[in-house]
């Protein structure tokens, strides 16, 4: 308690607010919350965050708060930035066992709001399960329809049980169910759900499943047994044994991270982080790389991969180093080759996390894609088809939590002025 009073009254409570307004993607009440930490009210600070987000304990955890509130926090400037996540994460970690907690700082909204619209949300990640909550504070009939037995998306999946145990997840999801949300499960498009029936029950219907397939290099020997997908294999847990294997992880991300970690955790003998571009540039937060670090994995930085070999298998890549340059016009530092700097190191798997892409059935629902497969939305989150919304990555969003999340709160907020 006495370093949660610490890390609270760390915070000015500054009249600019950037951590709120320019650094938080929800523009979560930062100051404002913490304020009411520092008097004891933690109900009245759960409130506060309710306002905007319904997962303060996913993203307290998880998001990268070092590029987002914490990077734009004041007190950052000329020392350490305010513990933002970790008083986020307290917040809900305390009211979190109070029975009906969020379905309390709604109720009076979802009473006045009442009405017969109803609103099918396919997908029960991050941006279906905060759209689901905003709809029905607006008094809006929901239903969630999900692939698997379970929701909560990458949420469950996608990111390891050392940076979000499940047991957070499967609370913050009973909150939101609260709310009077039906879930109908093992319900995939395509397959046993189709748009044109859901378009002839519901009033609106949001898309939320996702994009949780790897991007390819395209690079020789791709195609070798031994070669995963990232987010294929966080998602479906079929790793292959990694005893006394050395492994290769491509890509600079939190996906990347989570993959390294996660094989050397699963007793690689040795895993490496290979990546084109600087350390600074890593699009990964720096408490993950650090802990990759210490857990003894290694960065080959300014590394380019040009092919993969083996006869059946992975036997071998072949790297090349990189120089970071400026191109003209471009404020960017672009990785360019460094020709004769080839080598090869031995490998036994490839782990490909550069990445996500929408899966290919996509295409096939009738809706506006853009050039790289994502659903293409206007400024109210509409796609194509006016009654057909969609939000987080299947439409391009940032690929981080708070940005899904973000994503299915405004398209909500559209969706309920719509219909």
């Amino acid at each position: 308690m006495e370093e949660i009073n610490e890390k609270s009254n760390y915070c000015l409570n500054c009249k600019t607010k950037p951590c709120s307004i320019k650094g938080c993607p929800l523009g979560n009440h930062i100051p404002q919350f913490i304020e009411q930490i520092k008097q004891g009210n933690y109900k009245k600070a759960y409130e506060i965050l309710s306002e905007t987000t319904v997962l303060p304990g996913i993203c307290g955890r998880i998001c990268p708060h070092q590029k987002q509130c914490q990077g734009s926090c004041v007190r950052g400037i000329k020392g350490e930035a305010v513990s933002i996540g970790d008083l986020e994460a307290f917040i809900f970690d305390t009211i979190v066992d109070e029975e009906d907690s969020l379905l309390n700082c709604y109720q009076k909204e979802i009473n006045q709001n009442k009405t017969n619209k109803k609103v099918a949300v396919i997908g029960g990640g991050p941006a279906g399960l905060t759209a689901s909550a905003f709809l029905a504070k607006k008094g809006i009939q929901v239903t969630i329809y999900e692939k698997y037995d379970y929701l909560g998306g990458l949420l469950v999946h996608g990111i390891p049980e050392f940076r979000l145990p499940k047991e957070i997840v499967q609370k913050s999801v009973k909150k939101i169910l609260q709310l009077g949300i039906e879930v109908k499960y093992h319900q995939e498009l395509g397959k046993n759900l189709f748009l044109k029936d859901l378009e002839n029950q519901y009033d609106a219907i949001f898309l939320s499943f996702g994009a949780n397939q790897s991007s390819k290099m395209r690079v020789e020997g791709e195609e070798l047994e031994g070669v995963f997908g990232g987010n294929e294999l966080l998602e479906h847990n079929l790793h292959p044994n990694y005893n006394d294997k050395v492994v290769a992880v491509v890509g600079g991300g939190n996906v990347a991270m989570d993959c390294a970690r996660t094989i050397k955790k699963l007793g690689a003998k040795e895993v490496k982080v290979i990546y084109r571009r600087a350390r600074e540039q890593m699009p990964a937060e720096d408490k993950e790389v650090e802990e990759a670090i210490q857990e003894g994995i290694e960065f080959l930085f300014q590394n380019n991969i040009v092919k993969i070999k083996g006869k059946d298998k992975v036997e071998e890549v072949e790297l090349i180093k990189t120089e970071l340059v400026q191109k003209e016009n471009d404020t960017r530092l672009v990785p360019v080759n460094l020709e004769g700097s080839n080598y090869t190191i031995k490998m036994d798997y490839m782990v490909m996390a550069l990445g996500s892409q929408v899966e290919p059935y996509v295409k096939e629902l009738g809706l506006q894609t853009n050039k790289w497969g994502n659903l293409e939305i206007n400024e109210n989150y509409q796609t194509s088809n006016p009654k057909i919304y969609a939000g987080g990555d299947l439409a391009g969003i940032k690929a981080t939590v708070a940005w899904a999340a973000h994503s299915g709160r405004e398209a909500a907020k559209n969706i309920s002025e719509q219909i």
